[in-house]
């Protein structure tokens, strides 16, 4: 699910960040013959993603380190449960181990909070929960495999992949008919067009003019429940904005096919996993 010359070339920047002078410390204080052996284990209830970084960390440092993953992708882990194992060079394991707890730390976050909405969705409901571009650049291809770690799908992957029009599109274009009817006018015959409104009156117009994907941008769970038996099935209802995990069971319950949050890679908090020596 990751491309591994992307992987590689993300991993090769950051090594060079944090070792470009090299690391004074370690080259020091450690004897370059000294072998060890290292636990990364969550310190906190999380879902594990990342393992594939880990290894490309330790591949372009060192080959001689042995990365040994103790859990799945998207397996949950409780507080004090291994998930990866390191042994060799011991200035090899310092040296990375920093790189290494920051992705999975940060992309484990991400899938953790993301299985917190999944999670919530009404049982039977078909919805969908999806990321937006709302992304770290640079860091899009790791936090969207973490989404989808947690159970979560993606949006589309770049402005080139798709027609999405939104609000400020509408504006410029003259409205929501010109912005889909030019749309529809250059799109290929496999393209589907999705536009975003902000009224129930948006709405009609969109459906009046043949959209293929509607997204509901915060609207309320009444205005949903309107839009969903307004739509009637002649499109695709995706609700974006103002969605929290308290509201997220009531707005799967209501129909909707899919349910967007940018929160789920703009405001992820890094979870807390260590990597402490063992003998």
């Amino acid at each position: 699910m990751l491309e591994l010359p992307v992987i590689r070339e993300l991993v090769s920047r950051c090594l060079i960040e944090d070792l470009g002078r090299g690391d004074t410390t370690t080259d020091a204080c450690v004897s370059p013959e000294a072998e060890g052996r290292a636990l990364m284990a969550a310190r906190e209830d999380l879902v594990f993603c990342g393992g594939a970084l880990v290894r490309e960390v330790f591949a372009q440092l060192d080959p001689r380190v042995q990365v040994e993953q103790l859990c799945r992708e998207g397996e949950r882990l409780t507080a004090g449960k291994a998930a990866v194992l390191l042994t060799g060079p011991a200035q090899s394991l310092l040296k990375g181990e920093r790189l290494a707890l920051n992705f999975v730390q940060r992309m484990s976050g991400v899938a953790t909070l993301t299985r917190s909405f999944v999670d919530a969705l009404t049982p039977g409901s078909g919805t969908r929960i999806t990321d937006t571009r709302k992304t770290t650049p640079g860091l899009r291809i790791v936090e969207r495999y973490a989404v989808r770690c947690g159970g979560g799908h993606s949006h589309r992957s770049d402005l080139g992949a798709a027609v999405l029009i939104k609000d400020n599109h509408v504006a410029a274009a003259g409205g929501i008919t010109a912005a889909v009817t030019r749309s529809r006018a250059v799109a290929t015959h496999a393209t589907r067009i999705t536009c975003e409104v902000d009224t129930l009156e948006q709405l009609r117009e969109a459906i009046e003019v043949g959209v293929d994907i509607v997204i509901l941008d915060n609207f309320t769970d009444e205005q949903i429940a309107t839009a969903v038996e307004f739509t009637d099935g002649r499109a695709v209802i995706e609700v974006s904005g103002s969605v929290s995990r308290e509201r997220i069971k009531a707005i799967s319950a209501l129909g909707v096919d899919i349910v967007s949050i940018g929160a789920l890679t703009h405001s992820a908090r890094a979870v807390d996993l260590g990597l402490d020596w063992t003998a």
